[in-house]
């Protein structure tokens, strides 16, 4: 580890709240994730549990009915909440995906309409992870971007990974300019927002290897963008990093979610500590903490592949992962208990 990723993890470590007793329930996190269809199950709870494992005191997921009901099988941990439809797969299937024939109506078929259930919610929450497991569907994609609206009226952060980048590719608006929202790319995926926004492909200059993730999030308006790879690269277009930790080899599907669902509850604990949930002698400014939240979670997920790695090898899974989340925790920033005012 670099002396200067050492020195940034002691400001990350200082967005970590003490275990207090006079905490309740919900002050250290209340995440979302929305996602989760029929095909994709797996994603949202790797996210969710994610936050959950870390350390937020709540963890929902936001799918479609017969998402839901394979999520809940997973973990009795999670709040699932079946309000997301889908546009019917074949002329066979009803429309709103699970809705009985004679009850499908404008109630599933209308992104307003199911966007009514879900923004609700949003004042329940303090972080909102958009993506895992969301697919391509028109009607996910139409609802989800109100959704997304919604939540920056509320001033709500927003991690984006997945097909909820796509969104952005069709409509870069829909986060241009809102600096409470995180975006995830992986190679493709930074591939399609940077041809969406007009950032050629060129070879990085000597010392430059973060040019066009800069040039990415400044074009943004100063959206946070993580480039997830060898190394991860995450800038505003002012501010820097680069996570230089070890990680693991394999390259499995499903560890991008546990990325969101760490960089959320890092979001979260962000959040409580600007809002004085405990005693800080020196505070850092919001612009400042931001940066210091996403590099958090990369750090957490680099040690969470490299600890599954070295016992999994190729064999890696996503959940194996999820497994290693506390110790994960532990490796980085050792047991957080005291009054970190102290720091």
């Amino acid at each position: 580890m670099s002396s200067a990723t050492k020195e940034i993890l002691g400001r990350v470590r200082q967005l970590i709240p003490p275990m207090l007793e006079r905490f309740h329930k919900g002050q250290m996190g209340r995440v979302a994730v929305i996602g989760g269809s029929e095909d994709y199950t797996g994603a949202p709870y790797f996210s969710a549990m994610a936050s959950a494992r870390l350390g937020c005191d709540l963890s929902h997921v936001i799918c479609t009915p017969t998402a839901a009901t394979v999520i809940k099988t997973y973990s009795p941990n999670l709040m699932v909440h079946p309000l997301m439809r889908s546009l019917p797969s074949s002329p066979a299937k009803p429309a709103g995906e699970d809705s009985d024939p004679s009850t499908a109506s404008k109630h599933d078929t209308d992104p307003s309409e199911i966007a009514s259930r879900i923004i609700p919610l949003l004042s329940r929450l303090h972080v909102l992870v958009i993506g895992p497991g969301l697919g391509r569907d028109p009607l996910m994609q139409k609802t989800v971007a109100l959704v997304i609206q919604a939540a920056k009226k509320q001033n709500i952060p927003m991690v984006l990974d997945a097909d909820a980048l796509l969104l952005i590719c069709n409509d870069p608006d829909l986060v241009r300019g809102y600096q409470e929202a995180v975006l995830t790319p992986n190679v493709v995926e930074f591939e399609r927002l940077a041809k969406a926004l007009n950032i050629e492909k060129e070879v990085a200059k000597e010392g430059k290897e973060t040019d066009r993730v800069e040039r990415l999030a400044r074009e943004l308006g100063g959206v946070m963008v993580l480039q997830k790879g060898g190394k991860d690269h995450l800038s505003n277009g002012t501010v820097t990093y680069s996570v230089d930790l070890e990680g693991g080899k394999k390259r499995s599907g499903g560890q991008g979610d546990t990325l969101t669902g760490s960089i959320a509850t890092f979001l979260g604990w962000r959040k409580a500590y600007h809002e004085g949930l405990w005693d800080v002698k020196h505070k850092m400014k919001e612009e400042e903490t931001a940066g210091l939240a996403v590099f958090g979670g990369s750090v957490i997920t680099r040690e969470c592949s490299r600890l599954a790695f070295a016992k999994r090898g190729r064999s890696l899974q996503a959940s194996d992962l999820t497994d290693e989340v506390h110790t994960a925790f532990l490796n980085i920033f050792g047991e957080v208990d005291e009054d970190v005012s102290k720091l």
